[in-house]
């Protein structure tokens, strides 16, 4: 009886509740090192499920290897910008907007035009490490023909200084970190953000 009543209750789950359960189940095999960095290539294009909380799941698992994730995790991020890039650069209309409405993010389009304009590819640092959608600023990065190699260094730099943190904050705290990191995330990310940024802002005055 447990059987079907199991079944019965995860047809109730959402399409994403499901995509998430099964990440969740490939990230325990073997090859979960693996699933991190597709996991982490498909949301910086198309997936919606940020990879940070597989991330955390394996450093929880193995935290002696917690950088190591980190560093495959902000590699298949950047890889998967790189993608992003390219859907807007010469498949725009066919297949970046789709995505940005799937997301609902198409109102937005006009907001981060304007970022670009001000910032250039600077504007994906702040989207690249913060909560902010990672895919609308790759795919419209592409569509905007922003610099492409500020784009990738700026993507490296950001992406990896924000698994590094997750993964350093599991490291040294562990698993009672996990509730921490999920709750207090956004603050986090936007603290670092400030301190980035009048970092920036100092190093210019000096020189």
């Amino acid at each position: 009886m447990a059987g079907p009543a199991e079944n019965t209750g995860e047809r109730h789950y959402s399409l994403l509740q499901r995509i998430y359960i099964r990440c969740m189940e490939w990230i325990q095999t073997p090859a979960g090192i693996w699933a991190l960095f597709f996991i982490a290539v498909a949301e910086s294009s198309f997936f919606p499920i940020p990879p940070d909380v597989f991330l955390i799941a394996l450093c929880i698992s193995a935290p002696a290897k917690s950088f190591k994730y980190a560093g495959v995790c902000a590699l298949g991020s950047v890889i998967g910008g790189i993608l992003g890039y390219g859907l807007g650069l010469g498949f725009m209309d066919t297949l970046g907007r789709p995505i940005l409405d799937l997301y609902g993010l198409q109102d937005k389009y006009e907001v981060v035009q304007d970022l670009y304009r001000r910032y250039d590819a600077w504007a994906v640092g702040a989207a690249g490490f913060t909560p902010l959608p990672y895919k609308l600023f790759t795919i419209t990065a592409g569509a905007f023909k922003i610099n492409f190699p500020v784009f990738v260094i700026v993507s490296i730099i950001a992406r990896s200084a924000r698994f590094l943190l997750v993964a350093g904050l599991v490291y040294k705290y562990g698993a009672p970190v996990q509730l921490f990191i999920m709750r207090y995330f956004n603050l986090l990310t936007f603290a670092f953000l400030f301190l980035l940024i009048g970092g920036f802002i100092l190093l210019k005055m000096v020189l």
